[in-house]
């Protein structure tokens, strides 16, 4: 009686930690809407970056939902958070299913849930590394790795958002960042002295491991934009001497060697393929008018071939004579977002198209230039 009893015990208990490990996978398999001032859909979810235009206060987040199951919402933050983002959203990433967001002009790092709403935030006016304002983002075994203008990279803890290091000193106004093979790789662009610019031509790497300088590479000048895909490194520099900005590669499985690939202003990278675009604007009459002509192509990262045919079909004509601003690609199903901007003057809008090119639809991106989107599945 007394091993039946056990054995019945025994299986009881089995049972119980199966039922267990269901609930616990399926509340890992949610997204934390904790807090949440509306419902949101748990199948798909776009949230959109606005950077507004510096000294108005005005950046925002655009909540989108792909799977049409639930309403645009043009000022997520403000719904979710009665608050303002503030002035200049630079940039934004997911990273353990939370979403973090720097805001340039207020000077500020947010840690925000899959809703939206904020958990916390770190301010760094009253930092002296740090006051000359935060700029790019990328995320790594629990960290946050973030540029500042003022030559300062910061090492964030991903949950408190305290700074647990800083390299001061690292060159002038840093710009975009990404990580390769354990790896940060971070643009130098440009300083002013006596009001006059001087562009560089610095891209730093930093070992995560020792958080130090590793290594220095001479590239273009006026170094932008980083991308990561397939262990390779891409890079944008705005070089106003040259015809236009200018794309190169720096392969890190060579030397890190610098190579020059072409021309583009954006990118964006997904399944073995760079999306670029060459948008060409006419400052001249700027911001009364402007004239603009943007050359869609794409570069095949595993066989190293360019293909300068575009990489959209049926796309609004008006996608070829609209100032570009930002391209995305969804990660979980290869859509490709492309946004573009009328800066002051009135609201942006999304181009979504399908990974093979195929247009989707368009709409209002709910705010000025939009600047960067993440992506919930």
């Amino acid at each position: 009686m007394k091993v039946r009893s056990l054995l019945f015990s025994t299986l009881c208990m089995l049972a119980l930690s199966v039922s267990l490990t269901s609930c616990s996978d399926d509340d890992d398999n949610s997204l934390n809407d904790d807090g949440s001032k509306v419902t949101l859909p748990q199948t798909a979810r776009v949230y959109i970056l606005n950077e507004g235009t510096s000294g108005q206060n005005n950046a925002g987040i655009e909540f989108y939902a792909p799977n049409k199951d639930a309403d645009i919402i043009s000022d997520i933050f403000y719904k979710q958070n009665t608050a303002r983002l503030g002035d200049t959203g630079q940039d934004m990433i997911k990273y353990q299913d939370n979403i973090y967001v720097s805001i340039y002009g207020s000077n500020y790092i947010a840690k925000l849930n899959a809703a939206c709403v904020e958990q916390s935030r770190m301010t760094f006016t009253d930092d002296k590394d740090l006051a000359a304002g935060i700029r790019y983002m990328a995320a790594e075994n629990g960290y946050i790795y973030a540029s500042f203008y003022g030559g300062v990279i910061a090492k964030i803890n991903a949950n408190t958002l305290e700074v647990e290091k800083k390299i001061t000193g690292l060159g002038n106004n840093l710009e975009g960042v990404t990580i390769c093979n354990n790896k940060l790789y971070v643009a130098n662009s440009y300083k002013i002295v006596d009001t006059k610019y001087i562009y560089l031509t610095d891209v730093f790497i930093i070992d995560l491991d020792s958080f130090s300088l590793k290594e220095t590479l001479t590239v273009t000048q006026n170094p932008d934009q980083l991308v990561e895909e397939d262990d390779k490194v891409f890079l944008i520099s705005m070089d106003y001497s040259d015809e236009s900005h200018v794309l190169q590669l720096i392969d890190p499985a060579n030397n890190n060697k610098v190579s020059k690939l072409g021309y583009a202003t954006d990118m964006a990278a997904g399944d073995d393929i760079l999306y670029l675009v060459d948008s060409r604007t006419d400052y001249s009459n700027f911001p009364e008018t402007t004239t603009t002509v943007n050359t869609f192509s794409s570069y095949n990262i595993k066989t190293g071939t360019m293909n300068t045919n575009s990489f959209l079909k049926d796309a609004p004509s008006e996608l070829e004579s609209t100032s570009i601003y930002m391209m995305r690609v969804n990660p979980n199903n290869g859509d490709i977002y492309i946004a573009t901007t009328f800066y002051s003057t009135s609201n942006g809008n999304i181009y979504r198209f399908k990974k093979d090119g195929t247009f989707i639809e368009k709409f209002d991106c709910g705010g000025q230039n939009p600047k960067a989107a993440v992506f919930f599945n």
